[in-house]
């Protein structure tokens, strides 16, 4: 089993130097770490398990499990609220071919797949931002997270940076925003096509789970299980000895679904939640841009209040990605050593202003 998980495990390590903020990391580590456990599950439940039992006389169990996993099974939608124990299994019972609707489930064979192409769209902004962020950041700090003493050399080398490269890094900024961006779009997009992949169920998915369990047992239709049927019907045909086609009309158990109704009822809540704190995220970003108070008081928030005077006077020499840069920077040192490189940086400005 650790085996099996050892390809996810640098999904939890911690970066010495923060690059980006806690929303990004939801999406590039917490949620592409969910999809490829749930992933691996399926996986190991579908080709190293028991995915699909069908039983019918005439036809061998293996040939007829392999034949209705390939071809699909189905369900009759009229029987969906039919009872265990009286006339048919939930969506099985006896129908006219002619006239009445089946609904085919294929989808089975390839959740494991989509899980794992969802995982890497998922990463993709965080890929993306690593090749534009370039390590700007770790070259800034240089250790200096994990040093005890502030490096005179060092905090000149990082006050000359900020003066000489004033006014020039809106473009860096402008690039961590448009990937936060794309994480929502992303988060939006998959919403919607593993709606499209469950043919419209997931939707609805979660809100449905929590109305039928305030819904009494006698009168309750199980969500999960119309969508994740559990009982199945597969037909098989062959020719008899004359020639002629024989319908053989099977029953097929599903223990697959089991896990898959859990793992998509917490993608469901998951997925709303990323989705919802990824678009107060984008509203915080938009503030932060148009206003710069904003800026001033999360910086102030970095350092005590002898220095409050000082960050005002960055603030207003700062653009947004001046400003951006900083911010980052200030999440990375203690915040003595940024109280002492705001001072710092204030006085070198205003000797430049003064010559």
């Amino acid at each position: 089993m650790i085996d099996i998980f050892g390809p996810i495990k640098t999904l939890l390590k911690f970066d010495n130097v923060v690059i980006d903020n806690i929303v990004f990391r939801l999406h590039y580590r917490a949620t592409v770490l969910i999809l490829l456990v749930c992933s691996i599950l399926i996986t190991s439940r579908q080709y190293f398990g028991d995915p699909i039992d069908c039983m019918v006389e005439g036809i061998p169990t293996n040939i007829m499990d392999t034949y209705c996993w390939i071809y699909s099974t189905f369900t009759l939608p009229k029987w969906n609220n039919g009872k265990i124990g009286k006339d048919v299994h939930p969506g099985v019972s006896v129908y006219d071919e002619d006239t009445d609707t089946v609904k085919y489930h294929k989808y089975y064979q390839w959740v494991c797949f989509v899980l794992f192409f969802q995982a890497m769209f998922f990463y993709a902004p965080r890929y993306l931002w690593k090749l534009w962020e370039a390590g700007r950041m770790r070259s800034l700090i240089m250790d200096l997270n994990c040093s005890i003493v502030f490096d005179p050399e060092h905090k000149e080398l990082l006050i000359n940076y900020f003066v000489k490269n004033l006014h020039l890094q809106n473009f860096y900024a402008i690039r961590f925003f448009l990937c936060e961006f794309l994480n929502l779009c992303n988060i939006l997009l998959q919403m919607y096509f593993i709606n499209y992949f469950l043919e419209g169920e997931f939707k609805m998915y979660g809100y449905n789970i929590l109305t039928m369990n305030e819904t009494k047992p006698e009168d309750r239709t199980d969500v999960m299980n119309r969508m994740f049927p559990i009982v199945t019907k597969c037909t098989f045909h062959k020719f008899g000895p004359t020639g002629s086609i024989q319908k053989f009309d099977g029953m097929c158990v599903l223990p697959l679904n089991v896990l898959n109704e859990k793992i998509f009822a917490f993608l469901w809540f998951w997925f709303w939640f990323i989705a919802i704190i990824s678009v107060l995220n984008i509203v915080y970003r938009t503030l932060i841009i148009v206003n710069p108070v904003l800026r001033l008081m999360l910086l102030k928030s970095k350092t005590d209040s002898s220095s409050h005077k000082a960050l005002k006077s960055l603030t207003q020499k700062f653009w947004i990605g001046d400003w951006f840069v900083f911010y980052q920077l200030s999440k990375n040192i203690s915040p003595v050593d940024f109280r002492d490189l705001v001072s710092d940086l204030t006085n070198k400005f205003e000797e430049k202003d003064n010559v």
